[in-house]
């Protein structure tokens, strides 16, 4: 028995070399370090110059668009296996751009729910009243829009360097976003393998739509005209994904809405109203008002991709407004989609 220990050494000594080889190192982790470290700038200049760990699962980056000469931050959950590539989930806020704490990390279980999903999640900051498109021209009060070019062309290639992206793509939006996502698919075609939009309005350039939109807009202060120009410029037709619906041919959508008419969500107890008597009153009556509006338009981008023999899911809730209850169920239920579409 004693001799069998020099030989087993031997063996053992022998047999490590190719051991250690066969067991791939683990990647660096995530860290706002090696964020800084990875990422390489966009072909216009636009580069990541912060990192910092904000807590509660959250990395908060700030990159500087060249195209709107302005610094935009950022919300990210990180994939949970750093050691792999994982495709990316752009999440957009509403007319408020997140600035009014009205964003998906305070308003949502987002870090909760994706936290054994192998995906990174990004969430712009800013944008509100903006529509997430370039604008003509500056605006008075919202300055440079060119937000289509960020989340296109400048964005992408810095997240993918600085998380270990693998080229795979999805967008969701609320509300105004709700618009923006496909916009943003037109503009950039193959960028995104799926798309979620809920509570959208996909048909900007008929009247009720220009009216939606007009809104939007001024309630920020901007100046619809320096968006898409005045009511006859040929690009508000342009920017209507309604009409260019056969251009979203292949890519995975989903589409939501509530109609306004109160739902489970819609109590003192409902999700984000904190039994605040006050938001429960707005989100009942300016919600409802909202909602009701957002079902006509689902409705009709239904009828339109039928027409067109584009598969979509629709999820068209009997009751519910315009509120971020129903929002964070849209994107749980809408996630079985987005999964599928990123493993392609």
């Amino acid at each position: 028995m004693k001799a069998a220990g020099p030989l087993f050494s031997l063996v053992l000594a022998l047999a490590l070399p190719s051991l250690c080889v066969a067991i791939p190192a683990r990647a660096e982790p995530i860290t706002p370090e090696r964020v800084l470290s990875a990422a390489r700038p966009a072909p216009d200049g636009s580069r990541l110059i912060a990192a910092t760990e904000s807590g509660g699962g959250l990395l908060d980056l700030r990159v500087h668009s060249a195209a709107m000469n302005a610094d935009i931050d950022l919300k990210v959950v990180r994939a949970p296996d750093d050691s792999k590539p994982a495709p990316v989930l752009y999440l957009l806020n509403g007319a408020g751009g997140g600035s009014d704490a009205s964003s998906w990390p305070d308003q949502t279980d987002i870090v909760d729910f994706f936290h054994d999903k192998q995906v990174t999640l990004v969430n712009p900051l800013g944008g509100n009243g903006s529509y997430f498109t370039d604008w003509q021209r500056d605006d008075p009060l919202l300055g440079r829009v060119r937000w289509s070019t960020f989340l296109t062309r400048e964005l992408p290639p810095i997240i993918d360097s600085a998380l270990n992206g693998n080229g795979a793509n999805a967008i969701a939006g609320i509300s105004m976003a709700g618009t923006s996502v496909f916009q943003l698919a037109l503009d950039a075609p193959g960028l995104y393998r799926a798309i979620g939009s809920y509570s959208g309005c996909a048909r900007t350039s008929d009247p009720l739509g220009r009216l939606f939109v007009d809104a939007v807009v001024l309630r920020w202060q901007g100046d619809p005209a320096n968006m898409w120009g005045t009511p006859d410029d040929p690009a508000w037709p342009a920017n209507d994904p309604y009409l260019h619906a056969d251009r979203l041919r292949g890519t995975a959508i989903y589409v939501s809405s509530g109609t306004g008419i109160p739902g489970p969500q819609d109590t003192l107890d409902g999700a984000g109203v904190h039994g605040n008597a006050a938001k429960l009153l707005s989100q009942l009556v300016s919600g409802g008002f909202l909602e009701a509006i957002t079902d006509l338009c689902a409705r009709a981008l239904r009828d339109r991709l039928h027409a067109l023999d584009i598969p979509a899911t629709f999820q068209l809730r009997p009751n519910g407004t315009h509120s971020w209850g129903y929002w964070q169920q849209d994107l749980h239920d809408s996630w079985p989609l987005f999964e599928h579409a990123l493993r392609g």
